[in-house]
């Protein structure tokens, strides 16, 4: 269940109510719940125009500036504390916008909270206003973010651990507790299309693959080729997928059986994961519980 963007069901300021969600999703069968994040945005957030309808996915350059994105590492700790069984997907943790030795201390106490049910996508997003704000170098962001995933490596063995690169550089430190398992919370690793970076970290580093939209068939055998090539298995790889909304308007929810159409393809295809978003198909929040059971109830028959 996707947690962020829901602002047609509940009030940006009232995360006592998206933390009962997460209640309500392992309750009702989910696997997890996913919520991303911004830390500010700027102009360059609606560039392209803000979404015709607010129940749609905010994709980069439609989004309005002043969208309420809590921060997303919180508010799963939360959830953690009313849940057992769920997963929690930080799925969009702006990584370069962080020092890796804060964002390790950050990921590895949330997993350990909550016992290895963390799933971090560590991503180097999109909006050059949003790192200005933060001085930090947006057309340096992908090696920022290698750097770190090598630092996150470093420290999920233990210390004391040493770095010397180009952006980050310290000497026999040491972060206690770590995450929950010896090699850190599972991650996950997406964009738009897939580039040599991606690959790269896919290969080396991901424990599941979250494309935005579906890649083609010669992106997955690049994948598959890459993987073979590193001694690994892309069957290794969780799929994540999801529904495909559309709207009869601006004003109107979308249709939960024709938004369901592609994932029986998706699970035929191997993805083993599927993402939902409850605003895109109801406005009323006391049909979440009975919505939430159709999902799985309809999920559940397509992969019998």
């Amino acid at each position: 269940m996707i947690l962020s963007e829901n602002w047609t069901l509940t009030s940006g300021r009232d995360l006592p109510e998206l933390v009962r969600w997460a209640r309500v999703a392992e309750d009702t069968g989910f696997d997890a719940v996913m919520i991303s994040e911004h830390v500010v945005l700027g102009p360059d957030a609606s560039v392209r125009g803000v979404m015709g309808n607010p129940r749609d996915y905010a994709m980069p350059g439609n989004q309005d500036p002043a969208m309420p994105w809590p921060n997303s590492l919180l508010l799963l700790a939360a959830m953690a504390s009313v849940t057992t069984r769920l997963r929690l997907i930080a799925g969009a943790v702006i990584a370069p916008l962080r020092h890796p030795l804060l964002l390790a201390r950050e990921l590895g106490t949330l997993d350990l909270l909550s016992a290895g049910r963390l799933v971090v996508q560590p991503t180097v997003s999109w909006s050059e206003d949003e790192y200005a704000a933060l001085a930090v170098p947006f057309h340096r962001r992908g090696k920022i973010l290698d750097e770190q995933l090598e630092i996150l490596e470093l420290a999920w063995k233990g210390g004391p651990i040493s770095y010397a690169g180009e952006f980050f550089s310290f000497r026999d430190v040491s972060l206690e507790p770590r995450a929950y398992r010896p090699d850190g919370p599972r991650l996950w690793f997406g964009g738009q299309r897939m580039s040599a970076p991606l690959l790269r970290r896919l290969v080396r580093w991901g424990h599941g693959f979250h494309p935005l939209g579906e890649p083609d068939a010669e992106d997955l055998a690049r994948l598959a080729t890459a993987m073979r090539a590193a001694g690994r298995d892309i069957a290794e790889l969780e799929r994540i997928g999801g529904t495909r909304a559309v709207f009869p308007d601006d004003d109107s929810p979308a249709d939960l059986g024709l938004a369901l159409e592609p994932v029986r393809e998706q699970l035929a295809a191997g993805y083993t994961t599927i993402c939902v978003k409850p605003s895109q198909f109801i406005d009323d929040v006391s049909e979440l519980e009975s919505f939430c059971g159709d999902v799985v109830r309809r999920v559940q028959a397509m992969a019998v």
